[in-house]
């Protein structure tokens, strides 16, 4: 059975495995779902139609599943999906998504959100990404696998970073951040390549190299984007991160940090 303290609240309708934990003075809410192995610490509230996956751990304060700050949510039936393996750190807020944005604020497997972080409604964050102590996630943003997000960051809605891109502390991301960059400052300007973040991932020196190309043709060349990304496809072909730089950047609604 799950190991429940006698303070903790947890209401009629919650559907909890039989080896979560839920601590002291925590509340979990009547359409809420706890995986197998997940921990909620003292003083934890997980509400709404809030799924947590296996071996999860959220901390005492944190905030999931609350309405989104969003004036035109009217308690439409709306969900918050928390992955496996994910940690949830003091005083973070996550809400659920709204009607109008898919309706779902999606947070994938083995992240990591440290304390006092907001993760706006609708925001789809990728697997194993971390976001720093008090950054704010606005509304309908996308962060992808791998990418890094320093401390007291903003990012605007509808922004996107891209995967295993890092975002230097106290930026101010208003366009999208290419996969596999750094950025910096208020605004996020492009200052580099997530070297170490790649080779973290296990890329070789080959792949290095080719997406160090794709940068130098679409960031540093005076060539217009789309004759770079023509110029790109033409010299690198079989490298599938390059492929899906260049799909980033073409996707791109808001325009990209250069």
């Amino acid at each position: 059975m799950p190991r429940i303290h006698p303070t903790a609240v947890v209401e009629r309708g919650a559907k909890l495995a039989d080896d979560v934990e839920v601590g002291a003075c925590a509340y979990v809410g009547p359409d809420v779902e706890l995986a197998a192995g997940v921990s909620l610490r003292p003083h934890a509230h997980v509400t709404g139609r809030t799924t947590i996956g296996e071996r999860s751990r959220v901390f005492p304060f944190a905030v999931l599943g609350e309405e989104p700050q969003d004036r035109s949510f009217s308690g439409e039936s709306t969900t918050l999906v928390i992955g496996r393996d994910t940690t949830i750190r003091e005083h973070a807020v996550l809400h659920v998504g709204t009607r109008k944005g898919g309706g779902c604020t999606r947070i994938g497997d083995d992240v990591l959100v440290m304390n006092g972080v907001h993760v706006g409604h609708d925001s789809q964050i990728g697997d194993h990404v971390i976001i720093a102590s008090l950054c704010a996630v606005a509304g309908h943003v996308r962060i992808e696998d791998y990418a890094a997000v320093g401390g007291l960051t903003g990012i605007h809605q509808f922004a996107r970073i891209g995967e295993s891109a890092m975002v230097a502390a106290t930026s101010a991301v208003s366009q999208d951040v290419p996969p596999f960059a750094l950025a910096a400052g208020d605004r996020a300007r492009l200052s580099g390549l997530n070297v170490v973040g790649m080779r973290r991932r296990g890329f070789g020196a080959e792949t290095r190299a080719h997406i160090k190309r794709a940068y130098h043709l679409v960031f540093h060349s005076k060539l217009r984007f789309p004759v770079a990304v023509e110029r790109v496809r033409a010299e690198i072909q079989g490298c599938p991160e390059v492929d899906r730089l260049l799909a980033f950047l073409e996707a791109s609604q808001r325009g990209f940090v250069r």
